[in-house]
């Protein structure tokens, strides 16, 4: 592993509510011999399928496989080659939120359609060819299927909010992060139980699953049985006195490594008994960044800061 793919996104200059927060989709490329960084993506969603004020634009969960990478945005999916050039690439009206897209060997593509609650197979040129609700209601209750949710800022509150997929024999799972579980779209009787806080990622490795929570754990899972085998929490082991930022995306590696992913808190707001507004977080946090463990001896080796490339919010690493 000499090169690894950060995907995120930066920040709007003026803080405004969580589905307006970013501008445009950042691809950097870190050589991780020599640490270097460099920018290989900007990227703008066309007004064509955003919302029409203050559209929040993202890259969101990538996957690479076979020299390409495969990311969403909020409202799209698009695949680079090698050379990051655009190679493909489509946008459905049920697109709202979505949070990660993963090839299959059958050549068709997984998305993670949170806004909606679902996860959609999709071919690569965006026909739909099935979709699972993943709050376990018909896909269709909660939401009209004659409309455009890209022009819908935000379907908040969500049931499950689904925000990673992954395969495992055969079968298709997704985490929930409301649920702090992951489950399985083939048998709705298995289930990979976490607890405790918020879920992201679900990365698989040496016959391990590796689970980020959003407060500065990895979780590992057992792939034969499904169940926790060992939980980090990074903060214990992270020399700071500040806030560690919201912990999404890992890449597990040989010898007990891992790269994790965090990313600044995003500020949020609270109205005060008198009427006036306070926004809470982004500043006094630490900065957006990538981290480099070693779990066997529970020590941190390394960090770089991605402010300074215009990365404000990592989604993942690739």
């Amino acid at each position: 592993m000499s090169k690894v793919y950060l995907v995120g996104a930066k920040l709007k200059p003026k803080i405004l509510n969580n589905w307006e927060l970013y501008e445009q989709g950042i691809i950097l490329e870190l050589d991780v011999i020599n640490k270097s960084i460099k920018h290989k993506v900007s990227y703008f969603s066309p007004p064509e399928v955003c919302p029409p004020l203050n559209a929040s634009i993202s890259f969101t969960a990538a996957t690479l496989s076979e020299k390409k990478l495969y990311v969403g945005t909020h409202t799209e999916v698009l695949t680079y080659n090698n050379r990051f050039e655009k190679e493909n690439y489509f946008s459905l009206p049920m697109f709202n939120d979505i949070h990660h897209v993963k090839p299959r060997e059958n050549g068709n593509l997984l998305v993670v359609n949170t806004g909606l609650d679902m996860v959609v197979e999709v071919t690569k040129s965006g026909e739909v060819v099935r979709y699972w609700n993943i709050a376990g209601e018909n896909p269709w209750d909660r939401f009209n299927e004659k409309i455009d949710y890209r022009k819908v800022p935000s379907t908040q509150p969500h049931k499950s909010h689904p925000n990673f997929v992954f395969e495992l024999n055969d079968d298709i799972w997704v985490t929930r992060c409301l649920q702090k579980d992951a489950v399985c779209l083939n048998d709705p009787n298995k289930k990979i139980s976490i607890g405790r806080e918020l879920i992201h990622d679900g990365v698989r490795f040496s016959g391990k699953i590796y689970f980020t929570q959003v407060d500065g754990r990895i979780v590992i899972v057992d792939e034969k049985t499904l169940k926790v085998e060992e939980e980090i929490d990074l903060v214990k082991i992270t020399p700071r006195n500040q806030k560690i930022g919201w912990c999404r995306g890992i890449m597990p590696f040989k010898n007990n490594f891992v790269l994790v992913g965090f990313s600044r808190v995003r500020p949020s707001r609270e109205v005060m008994p008198d009427g006036t507004v306070k926004w809470k977080g982004q500043y006094g946090h630490m900065p957006t960044r990538l981290a480099c463990y070693d779990l066997s001896c529970r020590k941190l080796i390394w960090e770089l800061n991605l402010e300074k490339y215009n990365m404000n919010a990592i989604y993942s690493i690739n």
